[in-house]
């Protein structure tokens, strides 16, 4: 593997890491820094969620437009020392506003998602570009997986030892970035940075215009929602329906986890090569509306865990149907393109939990009409359902595919 290609695989490890190494820490620090209850402590782990996600829908588009003008190579290695020092200052944090401040600081570093894809979207041949988003995919399942592991090992430590990681790790990469990482931003497709199109209203309103990009975004838009619903209510939905407490819950996301990483890092390849982009993407949604359904309804957890490994497999929708958006759009663009994908993905992480965890608290209340804590997964499968129209309607899929 080539070094500069291991960088940004590195990249999007920490990236995805960010989040699952501190959670393990996040209620005794919050409690520590603020006092109160459990319940109070939770409140606030969801406001700094929140935040992060927020930070993430307003600053990918920035961040995706300014590697398309100052090239990748600034902009990540910038934005990793940025992130490291952050790191740094929330590991020292002694009010939960300054832990606050840092969360919303680390939204914006974790923005970068969009300028490692636009870069490797440049080192791509056409034929290329699938696959080589899916070992990104696969890379954010590898920190998906070793997160909340390693979190929770140096949480042992103390709740302060899983920040001074990640500062370490995203300053370690900087200085090895520094030494592999070629630009790849030339003359020929430097665009000059427009806060029009930088901005995320403006940057859904320019790439939707783009000849048959509008419904693929509506569709990337269901797709986010519906695929939120395991962060949402996984935890919740097991222990309700099977009973399981956090061992068995931990098991099946790492089940999931690692199935991603499977399916986006090595199945892609032989099913891109026999089926094409667009074939894999209609393969994908098919597996995603099966789990989906399944999930509303089984009742043994064994059967549960199957289903997460056999869910895992849809995941290699994702970077078919980004090849295809890729492929579609100029290279010029190629940041500005990452960039509004990833604001959609964050709007979509804004808007899901509590519809997924309305939903579920609904059809689990006492007195419900229709006793079904699967519920949030039909509501899935239905927005699945309708990207699935949206994607074989689109005229643009078919002919860059």
């Amino acid at each position: 593997m080539r070094l500069p290609v291991l960088f940004i695989l590195i990249t999007i490890v920490i990236d995805s890491m960010g989040i699952g190494l501190i959670m393990p820490v996040m209620p005794d620090l919050i409690r520590e820094l603020h006092g109160g209850s459990l319940g109070n402590a939770a409140i606030w782990g969801g406001i700094l969620t929140t935040a992060f996600a927020v930070m993430q829908f307003l600053f990918g588009p920035t961040v995706g437009n300014l590697s398309d003008w100052y090239g990748r190579r600034p902009i990540l290695l910038v934005t990793l020392v940025v992130m490291a020092a952050d790191y740094m200052v929330m590991a020292v944090a002694g009010t939960i506003w300054l832990l606050f401040i840092g969360r919303i600081v680390a939204g914006i570093t974790a923005a970068t998602h969009s300028a490692a894809s636009a870069y490797m979207a440049d080192i791509s041949k056409p034929d290329e570009k699938a696959a080589n988003f899916g070992l990104i995919g696969a890379a954010f399942g590898v920190g998906f997986v070793l997160g909340p592991m390693i979190g929770g090992l140096l949480g042992t430590f103390g709740t302060r030892a899983p920040f001074y990681a990640a500062a370490a790790l995203a300053i370690l990469n900087a200085g090895f970035g520094y030494f592999v990482l070629p630009e790849t931003v030339t003359d020929r497709i430097r665009r000059p940075f427009e806060w029009r199109r930088a901005n995320p209203l403006g940057a859904f309103r320019y790439v939707g215009s783009l000849p048959g990009f509008a419904p693929l975004l509506v569709m990337l838009f269901l797709a986010g929602i519906a695929f939120f619903v395991y962060p949402a209510v996984w935890a919740f939905y097991g222990q309700e329906r099977f009973g399981w407490g956090p061992g068995l819950i931990g098991l099946s996301l790492g089940a999931y986890g690692i199935g991603t990483i499977f399916a986006q890092g090595l199945l892609i390849r032989p099913v891109l090569k026999r089926f094409g982009e667009y074939r894999t993407v209609l393969i994908g949604l098919t597996i995603d509306i099966i789990a989906f359904v399944s999930f509303a309804f089984v009742t043994n957890g064994y059967v549960a865990l199957a289903l997460a490994i056999f869910a895992s497999m849809g995941s290699i929708m994702g970077p078919a149907l980004q090849a295809i958006l890729s492929r579609a759009a100029d290279d010029n663009q190629q940041g500005e393109l990452q960039g509004t994908m990833a604001a959609i993905n964050a709007l979509a992480s804004i808007v899901a939990p509590l519809m997924m965890t309305g939903i579920f608290a609904y059809f689990t209340a006492a007195g419900a009409r229709i006793y079904l804590p699967g519920a949030p997964f039909l509501l899935s499968a239905a927005l699945v359902i309708g990207g699935l129209f949206l994607f074989t309607a689109s005229s643009t899929a078919r002919k860059v595919s």
